[in-house]
């Protein structure tokens, strides 16, 4: 079976692949050839491996494998029978903290904002390649007709990873047991091992950050303000 942990980036994906395998001893994979973020922050932490079989052979097992995927629902590899597990972060947040990332390396330049909102910018409006844009997104999971998706929220999981974990490996594969001792590591120390990947874990960092021509930019496009609405989330 295939459980997929589906979001768009900067989400809370790493987290919860953390928090999952730390929990219920499992491994974890990535629906790309190369997982980009193990290669980053180490395979140890959430015990990343490569796929053992092919998406048909391991939809197919007994066994459950929990999959990450940046990617819309409508991703050819994703079958309908598929469950999944939905992280969503207030799309904001998810756009600062995914521009940041790119454009990390140019920290301390002159023109560093303006290279930030420019990435923000196109992260925005973007239309195409597998993840879209925030709204389309996290749109595409929403409308899922196949076994509705588990959904977890940014929020729930830095304030209660433990439970947040437990709840929604409960619904997504109910027969997965927890290990009988588990530590999951606080966001300030995964903070502390790696900074910058694991930036602030925090809510509200469009406040301070996103400029006010791109909130209205970010509002402006249709699929976001249905999703955000959606998932609680207000102007």
């Amino acid at each position: 079976m295939i459980v997929w942990l589906a979001s768009f980036p900067r989400s809370g994906n790493t987290f919860f692949r953390i928090a999952l395998n730390r929990l219920y001893g499992v491994p974890t994979y990535v629906v790309y050839d190369v997982d980009g973020v193990a290669e980053q922050i180490g395979t140890d932490l959430m015990d990343a491996r490569d796929r053992p079989a092919d998406f048909a052979e391991l939809r197919a097992s007994d066994d459950v494998h929990f999959v990450k995927t940046h990617r819309r629902r409508d991703d050819p590899v994703i079958a309908d029978e598929d469950r999944a597990v939905c992280l969503v972060r207030d799309g904001r947040d998810a756009v600062v903290s995914w521009a940041r990332l790119w454009t990390a390396q140019h920290q301390g330049e002159p023109d560093y904002e303006a290279r930030f909102a420019a990435e923000a910018r196109a992260m925005i409006t973007r239309r195409t390649g597998g993840t879209g844009g925030w709204g389309q997104n996290v749109l595409s999971w929403h409308h899922s007709t196949s076994p509705a998706p588990v959904w977890v929220r940014f929020d729930d999981l830095i304030a209660h990873p433990e439970a947040t974990v437990r709840n929604a490996v409960t619904k997504a594969a109910p027969g997965l047991a927890p290990a009988a001792q588990a530590a999951i590591p606080t966001f300030g120390e995964l903070h502390d091992r790696e900074p910058g990947f694991f930036r602030k874990g925090a809510t509200g960092t469009h406040r301070a950050e996103l400029p006010d021509d791109l909130h209205d930019l970010f509002w402006a496009q249709p699929d976001n303000a249905e999703a955000m609405r959606l998932n609680g989330y207000r102007p």
